[in-house]
């Protein structure tokens, strides 16, 4: 009795992966017929047992396989080279408000998880909220962190006036000595602002023309602003 033809079943994978692949051509080496397999990697074809089966797809190497008498088959074919997987690159590029939080994660390093102030923060998965800001803003510690970081402010600012608008130059431009020297430089301290916006020209003719507001009343008592 002849064999008949029969709607052969098969599934394709990768050898080394072991992951199905599509786009495989299956051809019959007894009358010729040629199918693809589907994306899903399945195929279908039309064969008697013990037919020859030509697998092939490109980037792999062929493969010859017999029509099992009874069952589906699944076929595995060998890459020629190693297929890499398909990898979404995305850009690692900081924004600037990212670049500023990671340098706030730094500085909390120095002084503590406390020194971020943000209640939204921007970190790489996108905006949040911040722990620590809720951590600054229910405990007595963040309270004192924050009053912490806002006096070292405060002394760095003082001691930026301090460096520009010292006794030294204020005693060559004005020619004053103590106790007017001091209680010159006390009324007439300049702003943080004023110290590091201002030109040495600028900075000058200021202090030249509050000698001449000292000069009409220099015995007036000084005093030393609390914030610069």
């Amino acid at each position: 009795m002849f064999a008949q033809d029969k709607q052969v079943a098969g599934l394709v994978f990768d050898k080394d992966s072991k992951e199905r692949i599509a786009k495989v051509n299956i051809r019959n080496l007894r009358d010729g017929q040629s199918v693809y397999n589907t994306l899903k990697a399945d195929f279908k074809i039309s064969a008697r047992p013990g037919d020859a089966l030509v697998v092939s797809k490109q980037n792999y190497f062929n493969d010859t396989v017999r029509v099992p008498a009874t069952g589906d088959m699944a076929v595995y074919l060998k890459a020629k080279s190693i297929m890499l997987k398909e990898v979404n690159v995305r850009d690692t590029t900081l924004t600037a408000d990212q670049k500023l939080q990671e340098t706030r994660k730094a500085y909390s390093k120095i002084y503590g998880s406390l020194a971020h102030k943000d209640i939204l923060s921007i970190g790489p998965n996108g905006a949040g909220i911040g722990i620590d800001a809720i951590w600054n803003m229910l405990s007595r510690s963040g309270r004192n962190a924050t009053h912490l970081r806002e006096l070292i402010e405060q002394d760095y600012k003082l001691n930026v006036i301090d460096q520009r608008f010292s006794k030294k130059l204020v005693q060559q431009v004005t020619g004053l000595q103590d106790p007017q020297l001091s209680n010159f430089m006390a009324r007439y301290r300049p702003s943080y602002y004023m110290v590091t916006t201002a030109s040495d020209y600028e900075f000058i003719n200021q202090i030249k023309s509050n000698l001449k507001r000292f000069q009409r009343n220099p015995n007036a008592p000084g005093y030393v602003p609390l914030t610069p």
